[in-house]
């Protein structure tokens, strides 16, 4: 538990103690509720010193930690480079956050590459059989063609900028 919050609990359950003694007394409830912070404040005083000089102690090495991170990072706001990598957390983690999407936006890519490879290997294929030429029209419900040219959307780069393969829709009226 934090030295701080052993010292107010310490300071209101002495504050209750002395309140809960003074309560059985003919006085009016806020003159026994001035009286029992007053008492115990003193007891505090003597009774918490430990518990007092232990929240100081630990206030104390939360401020160093504040005022060496303000002076790092009014370092670093100067140009010093060696201030700015040496306590930058959060460019630690960006920099993770940012390998892992690198690898999956690659992964992804290389998957869309080899796509549009078998598509450019197929509609070659289908061309030195005779079955078409490289960039094949198929028929799909007898209104509309789709016309794929897998060849130029590979040499285009597309595969590699994420477009995919290019499609163009022909109806039966803009034959």
């Amino acid at each position: 538990m934090s030295p701080a919050i052993k010292y107010t609990l310490g300071r209101i359950g002495l504050f209750l103690i002395v309140f809960a003694a003074l309560f059985p007394t003919p006085l009016n409830i806020l003159v026994k509720a001035m009286i029992a912070f007053v008492a115990s404040a003193a007891f505090a005083f003597f009774l918490l010193r430990n518990w007092r000089d232990q929240m100081a102690e630990h206030l104390a090495e939360a401020a160093a930690r504040r005022s060496a991170e303000k002076a790092r990072l009014r370092s670093a706001l100067a140009g010093d480079d060696q201030a700015a990598e040496a306590g930058d957390r959060v460019a630690a983690a960006d920099a993770k956050t940012q390998a892992a999407t690198h690898d999956k936006t690659l992964a992804a890519a290389h998957d869309k590459t080899e796509g549009a490879e078998q598509a450019v290997a197929r509609d070659a294929e289908r061309a030195a059989t005779g079955g078409g030429s490289a960039g094949s029209q198929v028929a799909t419900d007898g209104k509309d063609q789709v016309v794929a040219d897998a060849a130029s959307a590979a040499a285009a780069g597309a595969a590699d900028t994420g477009e995919g393969l290019k499609t163009e829709h022909k109806t039966d009226a803009g034959k």
